[in-house]
Order: structure tokens, then sequence, then C-alpha cells
């Protein structure tokens, strides 16, 4: 399931969640599926259990998981997580587009760098 890379410079927590989420955007853990548990999951990995706690808590605040108190953590449904992310962007793209207006950018210069954006990369 998930597989350290002990010369990779990320951390162990961050590799993991790195690992978790791609599981679970490409649908190879089910949403509502439930995780293992962090004392499986250390003792799998020969581990500390605190390493995983971390990365099991960072996914559910990023929206990936969910955890619920005496059963575990569980995949969130992926059109959920989309939908955020998507929002989150969205988010970025306009505060990012404000603080250009406020540097004097004009609409269609912006216009002209999403159009830019479009074309084919060779």
């Amino acid at each position: 399931m998930i597989q350290l890379n002990y010369r990779d410079p990320r951390p162990i927590y961050e590799q993991i969640k790195s690992e978790l989420k791609r599981l679970i955007l490409t649908q190879a853990l089910a949403p509502g599926e439930k995780l293992p548990s962090v004392r499986e999951l250390a003792a799998q990995l020969a581990i500390n259990p605190n390493t995983i706690q971390r990365a099991y808590r960072e996914l559910d605040a990023e929206g990936y998981t969910v955890s619920i108190a005496g059963r575990g953590s569980f995949v969130a449904d992926i059109a959920v997580i989309s939908r955020q992310k998507r929002q989150q962007e969205t988010d970025r793209f306009l505060q990012a587009a404000q603080s250009m207006r406020k540097l004097g950018f004009t609409t269609q210069e912006l216009i002209a760098f999403l159009q830019k954006e479009e074309e084919p990369h060779d």
C-alpha cells in the first residue's frame, strides 16, 4: 500500500500523506473506506505511531479523510474534495487577479495571460 523512501528529503509523515492522497485521488481507496488504524499502519511500516497520527491529522484538515472518534479515519467523498480544491484555486486566482489590478494590469492584459496559458506548449 504505502512505500517509504528513506532517501527522500521529505519527512516521513509527508511521504505517508502524499501516498495516501495519491491512493484517494486515484480511487484505489474508495470513498467511505476505512483507513488502517494508526497502530496498524505504524506496525506495518515499522515507524512511530505519532508519525502516522500527524499524517492522518493533516489529511483530515485538508478534507481527504474524515475521522470519527472511536471508529477511525475514513476516505472522504472525492467529489467533495474536488469541489473544495476547485473553490480554493478559484479564490487564489481571484486574489492574484485583484493584486494584479492594483498594480495597474488591465482586464485585457489579464485575459491575454489566460489566453497565453491555453496555447499548446512544445
